[in-house]
């Protein structure tokens, strides 16, 4: 149920894909959100990936009040990469917003993006990625955490990576922070692998070296749904797929560039957060309490040392880096309490 999004009309200035398996029950908060504004340069498309509810059912309802809007991408089960990798392909949009189906925008803050976008598709160079802040929305919890950054970039102003400061330790752009130019993901060739999870790391890190210019909006856009049961990110899910955390691990480390490739800000940061997938990984694989892991997390950082000594070495001296190869008993047992104290803190999981 999809063709061309906008037949005879202007081009939308942004796509929105919606990767959704099994999402039937909360797609409703995801597309409302989207449509509050009543804007009709927008393309929506929900790439229902296999579902066995009535996840195309919920879809077609909207599509059927906004046809020009709302579009329904049916494959087989490909897995949340996959999914991505399909909207990518049929997105008509200046720029690309993925959003998770379980999750939501804000209001307010779509108005403020939206009217950025709009500015940018008047100018011959449109800005190359749009950051924006994202909210944890953890079930339960009344205080919600805010990841801003404020700290290392100036809002409402067009950026080179030269002039993004220095991040903080747990500081880094996921892909909810993130709005990309069309173009920027296709010269990057941008292909996440099919049944994997935990490729948001891949998307929110793959085309930056491609990005040269970025604004950074102080709103607070994203809405995080965390806390569901059977979450991809709930703890004890995440220790039981380590195997795909090492996979997107290794992915990523092949996606940086050596110093002198990029320029030099961009690969501050690109070391900033391959350092923190390393120790998200060698978390996990931790937690897992089995010897055969801890191996595992010893070959990830031989690995990278083989792949490269001077990413290896930057990637090193930073601190969490530095913390989580503490060696034996008494460092696994540090990261487990220091997880903990983390998790409670910020409840990201």
């Amino acid at each position: 149920m999809k063709s061309s999004a906008q037949d005879g009309a202007d081009q939308p200035i942004i796509t929105f894909i919606i990767p959704a398996y099994n999402m039937a029950d909360h797609l409703d908060t995801c597309l409302d959100s989207l449509l509050s504004r009543h804007d009709d340069d927008l393309e929506i498309l929900v790439v229902d990936d296999g579902s066995t509810d009535d996840t195309a059912r919920v879809v077609e309802s909207y599509h059927a009040h906004h046809p020009r809007t709302v579009h329904l991408i049916r494959q087989q089960n490909k897995g949340h990469g996959g999914a991505v990798n399909t909207g990518l392909s049929q997105a008509h949009g200046l720029y690309i917003k993925v959003i998770d189906a379980d999750d939501w925008v804000d209001a307010d803050s779509l108005t403020l993006v939206l009217t950025q976008l709009r500015n940018q598709v008047r100018i011959q160079e449109p800005v190359d990625m749009i950051v924006t802040n994202y909210v944890y929305e953890k079930e339960g919890r009344r205080h919600k955490r805010v990841i801003n950054f404020r700290s290392v970039m100036a809002s409402d102003r067009i950026l080179d990576w030269d002039q993004v400061g220095r991040f903080g330790m747990a500081q880094y752009m996921i892909m909810h922070a993130l709005i990309f130019r069309t173009q920027v993901l296709r010269k990057a060739a941008t292909h996440l692998p099919e049944h994997t999870y935990y490729v948001d790391f891949i998307y929110s890190y793959q085309p930056l070296p491609f990005v040269h210019s970025l604004i950074y909006l102080d709103t607070d856009f994203y809405r995080y749904h965390t806390g569901r049961q059977g979450q991809s990110v709930q703890t004890s899910v995440m220790v039981s797929r380590v195997d795909q955390l090492l996979r997107v691990n290794g992915l990523m480390v092949q996606a940086t560039p050596e110093p002198g490739q990029v320029p030099y800000g961009l690969y501050q940061y690109m070391i900033h957060y391959l350092s923190i997938n390393c120790v998200i990984t060698s978390v996990f694989l931790i937690l897992s309490r089995n010897p055969t892991n801890y191996a595992n997390k010893n070959a990830l950082w031989e690995g990278l040392k083989l792949h490269s000594s001077t990413i290896s070495r930057d990637v090193r001296s930073t601190l969490l880096c530095r913390l989580i190869n503490i060696p034996g008993r008494t460092g696994r047992m540090a990261i487990r309490l220091g997880y903990r104290v983390a998790e409670a803190a910020v409840g990201f999981n």
